[in-house]
């Protein structure tokens, strides 16, 4: 078993957290900083898709979830504008999907609406005391030589040596969100403002809420927002929209925010409207939808040496067919993987004893950049396939005008929801 410093992982969110548990399953500790003072819950909830429950089934966390969430059983559409159903969806089918041996096997499409305070508390639970560091925030990385630094904001340095001895941690991973310090030296740009933004909210109900279990969604003329229930009392929702120079008024007033949301619902049954008006100020959020565009992970580097990103420092994107917290989880189990079959591996036999140490830790340092360079492979078509697809499906759910408006409610309704289980047909494989 490594030492606590083997891996550094910076950022407790998803992806940092499962990753951290996939190596803890395999044998080997790490150490997660993490700039806030306590888990960061903010979104609320997401939706879990087939592709989710294969990783979380992979770190020994679904069953666990599952009794707290229940399943998705369908999606409905309809148009604010007509007040019609444009498509009706059902999740009780089976999709084809590729497992960890690259045979294709029938797999029902498993969905549920998962509060993000649960997910992260379950994964922080299951690690060892003291993997988690708050408030130790990554400023900055610095190459000095043969020598890697990593700078926190409280004056703290951590180091190693990029490729013969090891000093205090052997691989560094970033999953520090997309403002991550990590992405920037690996020279990813910051993510790029999509044209809209979303508004995030979370109803308790306190009792039965009396929805379906379905995923309920509305368009109206340049806006799209959806309600799925996470159990018999709570409800998440959201709301995405093309912001004018007004509309930034709204972002810091949540009152202002709720107000702004009930204004645009239109032709929708009360009991949409219900949720909305149940919702506490202190349950909504506003941000900026961002994403990576596809042809920096085409291009750029997803690792260099003993150094990789994760999660949204790697893949940023817009929220449209639900993959982001999915892809996250995708993205811990198979960095786990790869990092345990570069780590767990015994050195050759072979070795003069006074060569051991020195030729030991050369090839360490070789298999674990090996291990980086795979799954930046795996990941990186997979990464550039989901931002794709959900850009092109943001764009046209949500908007405007009467060319897009018939397009989408006529002829893609059908189209755009299929697009939403195609991407959740993946098999992240097991740890082992």
């Amino acid at each position: 078993m490594g030492g606590v410093e083997d891996i550094v992982i910076v950022g407790a969110g998803i992806a940092g957290l499962t990753t951290s548990l996939g190596l803890h399953r395999l044998g080997i500790r790490s150490l997660v900083l993490e700039s806030s003072d306590s888990l960061r819950t903010t979104g609320f909830a997401f939706t879990t898709w087939a592709n989710a429950w294969k990783a979380l089934d992979a770190v020994g966390l679904a069953s666990s979830l599952r009794q707290h969430h229940q399943r998705i059983l369908g999606n409905v559409t309809t148009s604010t504008i007509s007040g019609l159903q444009t498509s009706k969806t059902s999740f009780e089918v089976k999709g084809k999907q590729l497992n960890a041996v690259h045979v294709v096997c029938s797999a029902e499409h498993e969905v549920r609406c998962v509060q993000r305070k649960l997910l992260l508390e379950a994964l922080a639970e299951e690690l060892p005391s003291g993997t988690i560091r708050y408030s130790s925030k990554v400023v900055s990385l610095e190459e000095s030589g043969s020598v890697m630094l990593v700078h926190l904001a409280d004056g703290t340095i951590l180091r190693t040596k990029n490729k013969l001895k090891i000093c205090e941690w052997k691989v560094l991973i970033g999953c520090d969100g997309v403002n991550s310090v990590v992405a920037k030296w690996l020279h990813f740009k910051k993510p790029a403002f999509a044209g809209r933004s979303a508004i995030r909210g979370f109803a308790d109900f306190k009792r039965n809420h009396g929805f379906e279990n379905k995923f309920i969604q509305f368009f109206g003329e340049g806006f799209r927002y959806g309600f799925l229930p996470c159990d018999d009392s709570k409800v998440y929702w959201f709301f995405t929209w093309t912001p004018s120079s007004q509309d930034k008024e709204i972002e810091d007033n949540p009152a202002r925010m709720k107000q702004f949301v009930l204004g645009k619902l239109e032709k929708v049954p009360d009991e949409i409207r219900n949720v909305i008006e149940n919702t506490e100020l202190d349950g909504m959020t506003s941000s900026a939808i961002r994403y990576r565009h596809p042809w920096e992970l085409l291009w750029g580097n997803v690792s260099k040496g003993n150094v990789c990103v994760a999660g949204d420092a790697l893949h940023p994107m817009t929220p449209d067919i639900g993959q982001g917290g999915c892809s996250a989880l995708e993205d811990g189990v198979v960095l786990a993987r790869c990092l345990g079959q570069a780590l767990l591996k015994k050195p050759s036999e072979d070795k003069r004893e006074d060569k051991m140490e020195r030729e030991g830790d050369h090839d360490e340092y070789t298999r674990i950049e090996s291990g980086l360079k795979k799954y930046a492979k795996e990941r990186k078509w997979r990464s550039i396939n989901l931002i794709t697809t959900a850009y092109i499906v943001g764009y046209i759910q949500g908007g405007g005008g009467k060319a897009i408006s018939f397009l989408r409610d006529k002829i893609l309704a059908r189209f755009l929801a299929g697009f939403m289980l195609k991407m959740a047909d993946f098999d992240c494989g097991k740890l082992i």
